[in-house]
């Protein structure tokens, strides 16, 4: 058997899906198949790839060094179909995964520059989350990611654009907002305290709850919900607080307040995601545009280069 990029996948999916029928549908074909494919994989490795008595399936130690490689280069047909597909445009696309909060920062005035600036390339926007961001990255349906989470993927490369100050949204009238102070998370323990986004994790919930964690402060209760304007809207009707990015003053609402935070390094990163191997100009363009951006407005930021 000549190894080929779908034993790759074939390989890739029952590694990530730990049961062979399971691959085999999301794979889109019978399982007896699948088995034999992984099967002819070994023979022409001359090693064995799973542990098939364990329940899940379980990689060997070549499987883990076999998978490792394999997602790298399936990652790497990704990035060189998309780029050159962006080369070979005449009217080129950028997709962009964003998530939500990003909305109330910088984000709307860097696409407003951008598409000043080049108007020959289409923005095609998407809202995910982080984890969706690095996923739809590796698939090569998003050309780059805005996120929060700093999750590592070989095949993924980010950049800190900024670090961001955290604040607490309490609902209009609380006792919290009488003396016009920051607040500390101390404060906040006997709150219900809510956050987001429920799923998938690690989120931005995380993030909140670790700067707790690491004050060895433990919230009394916690609401989990699945996005921002839920939370708001839930803070709004006086059923608890959240901490969330300072960018979100820009949304006006009579019905809750934020408060500083009178915590240092209480702050949530924004980071820029692309594809390992993509230098492209348009990324290189968008990435000296935020820079630019974060000049005239003074934000604070370490400059990197792709």
């Amino acid at each position: 058997m000549k190894m080929e990029l779908r034993h790759l996948r074939y390989f890739v999916a029952v590694a990530e899906e730990k049961n062979f029928t399971r691959a085999a549908a999301r794979l889109c074909m019978a399982q007896p198949p699948l088995s034999r494919q992984i099967q002819q994989l070994e023979e022409e490795l001359g090693t064995i790839l799973f542990a098939r008595d364990a329940r899940p399936l379980k990689l060997t130690e070549a499987g883990e060094f076999f998978y490792a490689h394999a997602q790298q280069l399936l990652a790497r047909t990704v990035d060189l179909k998309a780029m050159t597909q962006r080369v070979g445009k005449i009217e080129r696309t950028m997709a962009i995964g964003f998530v939500a909060s990003t909305l109330y920062g910088m984000l709307p005035k860097i696409i407003r520059r951008f598409k000043s600036l080049y108007p020959s390339i289409e923005l095609d926007l998407h809202e995910m989350t982080t984890m969706e961001q690095i996923k739809a990255l590796k698939e090569g349906r998003i050309d780059v990611g805005f996120g929060r989470i700093k999750h590592e993927d070989a095949n993924v490369r980010r950049i800190v654009l900024r670090e961001e100050r955290l604040m607490a949204a309490v609902p209009v009238g609380h006792p919290l907002t009488l003396s016009g102070n920051p607040v500390s998370l101390k404060d906040l323990v006997t709150e219900t305290l809510i956050i987001y986004p429920k799923a998938p994790r690690p989120s931005y919930a995380d993030q909140v709850l670790d700067a707790f964690r690491d004050r060895a402060l433990v919230p009394e209760k916690i609401r989990e919900v699945r996005e921002l304007q839920i939370a708001l809207g839930l803070i709004a009707a006086s059923e608890g607080i959240a901490i969330v990015p300072s960018s979100l003053k820009n949304l006006q609402r009579n019905d809750v307040v934020y408060l500083e935070l009178n915590e240092r390094n209480a702050v949530s990163p924004v980071i820029m995601s692309v594809r390992l191997m993509d230098q492209s100009e348009d990324l290189q363009f968008l990435l000296a545009l935020i820079y630019d951006l974060y000049d005239e407005e003074k934000v604070p930021h370490v400059k990197e280069v792709l």
